[in-house]
């Protein structure tokens, strides 16, 4: 088999896909050559693990074109890479350091898939689509539109143009120093209760249909006036739209209690910048997800319930680094 290393283009595309998703090894027979670089081999089985996990846009060509493509693309690698073995760049100290890096992700990526697999069956994705499709028979989620400023005094000054007669969309246009509410008026589409920051969701929830906030409503992001263009029950998703955001959500949830009893066990020092011990040895536990873009962020179904516990609970899970978009409200 082609050494992994030089296949960064397709591991980089393997290692987007979680576990539960991946095929299983190819079998040892009938797994044929399919291209020698200088001698050295690529199998078919390499080629469809790639194009397996391709995401669905460089699908959308026919198979055998998705196939060359990825053929010649994984040969150009391996061409450029004994190239640079070739020339040592591999031998070169920051290189050297920066593969090292890279094969620690790659084998903790790969651990935490071989977890997932043994942990994420089918039994328990239904077991969490049925305490999902529970907790979303009760959930109510709203539309809504923000005018997002800076100071209180100018979202004062907004709801008094409001309390006037003034059209909430031609403000948010017009005020909000959000880019995206610029174009489209402040529309934030329907969101549930516990995908907001606190505060926000405290105020759009208290809205009826057609009422805006009398009173300017402060977060991280500044202040804010709310407008709830409409309430509406939650569309529970089907198990097969559903269980894909499951497993995703029960992996990463696997990787944070894994990495809670690694820590817990094993003896992490952490420093500063010039070396000086830090008190904090632990890092802050994980966000659960990071903020969202309302655009990026349109749901149909209310944030997934996991058995187990909530996402992001053990210390020195990866986090995700919060938004910094003004109009990024989602947590």
């Amino acid at each position: 088999m082609a050494c992994r290393a030089i296949l960064a283009a397709g591991l980089v595309a393997l290692l987007a896909v979680p576990a539960w998703a991946q095929p299983k090894s190819a079998p040892a027979k009938g797994d044929p050559v399919v291209a020698r670089v200088n001698g050295q081999v690529l199998h078919r089985s390499e080629i469809e693990m790639v194009m397996h996990n391709l995401p669905p846009e460089a699908r959308q060509a026919p198979p055998e074109q998705v196939y060359l493509n990825v053929l010649n693309r994984m040969a150009n690698s391996m061409l450029l890479a004994q190239a640079s073995r070739k020339a040592k760049i591999d031998q070169e100290p920051a290189v050297k350091s920066e593969i090292a890096l890279s094969n620690d992700d790659l084998l903790a990526s790969a651990y935490i898939n071989s977890l997932a697999r043994a942990h994420i069956t089918e039994a328990r994705l239904k077991e969490a689509y049925a305490q999902y499709k529970k907790a979303a028979a009760n959930e109510v989620e709203v539309r809504a539109r923000h005018i997002l400023v800076k100071t209180e005094k100018e979202a004062d000054d907004i709801i008094a143009q409001l309390n006037k007669g003034a059209d909430f969309t031609t403000l948010a246009k017009e005020k909000t120093i959000d880019p995206p509410g610029k174009a489209n008026g402040g529309d934030l589409g329907y969101f549930t209760r516990n995908e907001m920051v606190p505060a926000f969701a405290a105020a759009a929830f208290a809205l009826k249909k057609g009422e805006y906030t009398q009173s300017p409503v402060h977060t991280q992001y500044g202040w804010h006036v709310i407008k709830v263009e409409d309430r509406r029950p939650v569309k529970v998703g089907t198990y097969e739209q559903v269980a894909p955001q499951l497993a995703q959500r029960m992996e990463a949830q696997l990787a944070a209690e894994k990495i809670g009893e690694l820590r817990k066990k094993g003896k992490v020092q952490l420093f500063d910048p010039n070396g000086k011990p830090l008190e904090m040895a632990e890092a802050p536990p994980a966000r659960a997800a990071a903020p969202q873009k309302p655009a990026e962020a349109a749901r149909t179904v209310p944030p997934l319930a996991i058995p187990g516990g909530q996402l992001g609970a053990a210390p020195g899970a990866p986090t995700l680094a919060p938004g910094t978009a003004p109009d990024q409200l989602r947590r």
